[in-house]
């Protein structure tokens, strides 16, 4: 395949040239080379700015981004960072299930005012402490092989 300018790149991978632009400048992607006033980038890009939206999409910065990519541009994800992200996912989705079945609850209560309900005031005096998504203590797992 061959080389693709900036235009090309933007085009195929949904990610716009000001985007590609300070990609590149802060290092996560390079390119290549120049045709007239137009960045060259060699095609492996695209693959690349997939790996970025995808670490975009779960939630890393930038930077941790960076991190995943070994300098000569292959992909060299840490599985502690992984691992890490998908705990912090966890404690999100908590959350905001916990959250969710709160506003359920309150849209559905029969009670004469939601001040009333014991079950919405379970939830305030949770959403007040914190405890709305607590992280439950599991017991431990075997190392797997």
């Amino acid at each position: 395949m061959r080389d693709l300018d900036i235009a090309e790149v933007a085009r195929r991978s949904g990610v716009p040239a000001s985007t590609l632009r300070f990609y590149e400048e802060k290092g996560l992607i390079a390119s290549i080379g120049r045709r007239g006033l137009r960045r060259l980038f060699d095609p492996a890009v695209l693959e690349r700015l997939a790996l970025i939206a995808l670490g975009r999409q779960a939630g890393f910065s930038l930077d941790q981004i960076a991190l995943m990519f070994a300098p000569d541009g292959r992909p060299r994800i840490d599985r502690q960072m992984l691992t890490a992200k998908a705990e912090e996912l966890d404690r999100t989705i908590r959350k905001l299930s916990a959250m969710r079945d709160g506003l359920r609850h309150a849209a559905a209560c029969t009670a004469p005012s939601h001040m009333e309900c014991p079950t919405f005031r379970r939830l305030l005096r949770a959403a007040a402490s914190g405890a709305m998504g607590a992280r439950r203590r599991r017991a431990p797992q075997p190392p797997r092989s």
